[in-house]
């Protein structure tokens, strides 16, 4: 058992704006609240990672220069407002694959919390897809989904998120009172 709560982020719809295939880091837009959000959650003693599946990167829609690049101005970004993140894990690959590190499967969450002893069971899983707050599930964590691109596309078997809400900073409030 981890000993760190932790709020595991999707990247896109969730931390930044959805802009289809990122691959200009120029393009990186943060909606409103979303560093009060953060702020109140590390407030509350919880360390945050991010699990982005990234399939523009097969697609050969997003170059893997800028997706470093990209996460070096989020974290940098981030850093600005006094929050950390542990890492950023991304999963290059399709769609149609069920690889073990693709949510909705729990990959990333589990090397993030074998990596950095994160008690998973006290930890969240927030996203903007159903696929987000499927893998929380599967990881043994809560999961929270932001409606912000209106894609909750369901599969059967598949647990509904315990918050469900518009913006981070109201699933920040919502979780706090949950935990």
């Amino acid at each position: 058992m981890g000993k760190h709560k932790a709020i595991i982020f999707d990247r896109d719809g969730t931390l930044i704006v959805d802009k289809i295939y990122l691959n200009d880091p120029d393009l990186i837009e943060y909606p409103d609240g979303v560093f009060e959000a953060l702020q109140l959650l590390r407030d509350a003693g919880y360390v945050f990672a991010v699990a982005t599946n990234q399939s523009g990167i097969p697609r050969g829609i997003v170059q893997p220069a800028n997706l470093f690049e990209t996460h070096r101005r989020i974290r940098n970004e981030f850093a600005r407002h006094g929050v950390d993140f542990l890492d950023f894990y991304y999963a290059p690959y399709m769609t149609d694959t069920d690889h073990w590190m693709r949510k909705p499967n729990p990959g990333m969450l589990e090397v993030a919390a074998k990596n950095h002893d994160l008690a998973l069971e006290q930890s969240w899983m927030v996203g903007d897809k159903m696929s987000d707050v499927e893998a929380g599930h599967r990881a043994g964590c809560k999961s929270a989904f932001l409606n912000t691109t209106n894609n909750p596309s369901h599969q059967d078997g598949w647990r509904d998120p315990e918050v469900v809400c518009d913006t981070l900073l109201e699933a920040a409030h919502l979780m706090l009172s949950q935990s």
